[in-house]
């Protein structure tokens, strides 16, 4: 009789079912949140529209043009042919990569009011349940808020669950540039939240924002709250796989490849947010200096040089953070990948003390908030390692430059 080892099928299957274990207990403990589809029409519309007008008796270019031959387009017309553009294609607008933010802004504030209408007749529309009525109202709430003139929203998608970017401070003249990538159940209602104001996307990128003119005070910044990309909803198989990251992915670089002028830009990827920018990192500009995870399920890759960047890598996560208790591997698509924490993956590990556990990284006086707000600003000898030693800012030095260390 012939023998065969089986304990390498044993050990995969036993990582399987400790995945499926761990997706169930911690869906059961409030990680879950269910969305409903509702479809882009909207965008879709406006977008449609766009492609059969014309300005000046000639035709607009493809929305999903280079960046670069958007930026000329709009830079050849007059103000008023902008606004008018802005007022009548203002999804399209709003969401086009290559307008001038200023004018992105102004048209999602038009659409951001449109949308506020809609959902008011929907509020008393007789064909909707209670619930349904109830949604519309807290839509439209959220609308309104997004909508006042202090506000400058980037991006804005009403369909489905909804999709949104928000920008704080100049991001034209910004010297530097941070992007906070958030996680799973991020929609347009939990884009910003009161309770647990830190762990949604706007909490999170004005606490950073906040903490970066602390930290440099003479550094011009600006940050970007990106919940634009569609988020698995809770820790169902979209959350264990990377669907939603390759997705989510291609939206973020196409944002990158558009921001303006040669900044250097810092990413700051949150839970699942770091399994969208480990998927993206290959394709990120070269003007990407700095990726740093917090919370991480993994990256995709089993060390940093997969990634395929020349960004600096950086991980850190909280003592009590639910997320290490997630086997950290792949199988058949299963999973994340390695541990960016375990010194296999080759990270520059940060020190996260006081962070409150999983959703709270961005709590004004932790440690996690004032080293990110380090490396958003390039002050990298101020960092505080995980270890108490300065293993993780070897070879590092403070700066300003697009340039990498």
């Amino acid at each position: 009789m012939t023998s065969f080892d089986t304990t390498p099928q044993l050990s995969v299957w036993r990582a399987l079912a400790a995945l499926a274990v761990v997706f169930v207990m911690l869906a059961t403990t409030g990680w879950t949140a269910m969305h409903h589809e509702r479809g882009t029409s909207a965008l879709q519309a406006s977008r449609t529209a766009w492609e059969h007008a014309r300005i000046g008796g000639r035709p607009l270019p493809d929305t999903d043009s280079a960046p670069s031959r958007l930026t000329r387009f709009f830079a050849s017309l007059t103000a008023p042919q902008r606004t008018a553009l802005a007022h009548d294609y203002a999804l399209a607008v709003g969401n086009m990569n290559g307008a001038p933010a200023e004018l992105r802004y102004r048209a999602n504030r038009v659409a951001l009011l449109q949308q506020v209408g809609i959902e008011r007749t929907r509020m008393h529309d007789n064909r909707l349940t209670p619930s349904g009525q109830q949604l519309a109202g807290r839509r439209m709430h959220r609308y309104e808020d997004l909508s006042t003139a202090d506000r400058q929203i980037l991006a804005f998608d009403p369909g489905g669950s909804g999709r949104v970017a928000e920008v704080f401070g100049n991001l034209d003249e910004a010297e530097r540039i941070s992007v906070v990538v958030p996680g799973v159940d991020t929609d347009l209602l939990t884009f910003q939240r009161t309770n647990r104001k830190y762990s949604a996307p706007v909490g999170m990128a004005q606490a950073l924002y906040s903490a970066e003119r602390e930290a440099s005070p003479s550094t011009r910044t600006a940050v970007i709250a990106w919940a634009d990309y569609t988020s698995p909803d809770g820790l169902g198989i979209d959350s264990a796989t990377a669907m939603r990251a390759e997705s989510g992915a291609v939206r973020l670089n196409a944002l990158l490849s558009a921001l303006p002028g040669r900044t250097p830009v810092s990413m700051f990827c949150h839970s699942y947010g770091s399994v969208v920018c480990g998927v993206a990192a290959d394709d990120m500009p070269d003007r990407v200096t700095d990726i740093a995870v917090a919370g991480s399920p993994g990256m995709r890759v089993e060390n940093a040089e997969q990634l395929g960047t020349g960004a600096r890598v950086w991980a850190m996560r909280d003592a009590d953070d639910w997320i290490q208790d997630v086997p950290h591997l792949e199988v058949g698509g299963l999973g994340h990948g390695q541990d960016p924490m375990a010194d296999a993956f080759g990270a520059r590990v940060l020190s996260a003390r006081e962070a409150k556990g999983h959703g709270g990284y961005f709590e004004p006086g932790t440690d996690s908030l004032r080293n990110l707000a380090d490396i958003g600003t390039g002050s990298y000898r101020s960092v505080e390692c995980a270890h108490d030693d300065d293993a993780c800012t070897v070879g590092l030095s403070d700066t300003t430059e697009a340039g990498r260390a």
